[in-house]
Parts: structure tokens; sequence; C-alpha cells
């Protein structure tokens, strides 16, 4: 299996978080759960993010797995 991360949406997830809560951001692709981590990239060399979020709201959260401010959408999606 490849270790390169695949596109899983080719746009942003939109989901509600709730400020100071820890989530696992699925990077490699493969979550069935997506944004978020389930495990599938044990499968691969690599490994989510952990990050917390800032404040309670709606954020985008990339699916395309290429943007450069990880976990949130940058709008990579657009150049692929």
């Amino acid at each position: 299996m490849s270790d390169d991360p695949i596109v899983a949406q080719a746009g942003p997830y939109q989901v509600e978080l709730v400020e100071g809560q820890t989530y696992f951001y699925c990077r490699c692709g493969r979550s069935q759960t997506q944004p978020f981590c389930d495990g599938s990239h044990s499968v691969t060399d690599i490994e989510p993010l952990e990050f917390t979020a800032p404040s309670t709201g709606t954020f985008n959260l990339c699916g395309c797995k290429a943007t450069d401010d990880e976990p949130w959408c940058d709008g990579s999606h657009n150049m692929i």
C-alpha cells in the first residue's frame, strides 16, 4: 500500500468543533470517518494530526490532504 495520502474529498469538510476539545485529523485520506481518524492509517507510515479546537463553531477541514495549513482548508483543492 502506498504511503502517499489519498484525496478523501475534493473540497473541505465543514465540521462543528468545540473549543478546547482535542481531535485527530486524518492525514492519510483512508479513514471512513473523514475528516477524522479511524485508525486506517495503520497500513501506512502516515500519522494523524492531533489538534485542539481554538473556539467553538463551524470550521473547514481539508479533504484533499494537500493543505499547507493542516488541518484547515487553504484552498489547495482548487489546484489539484
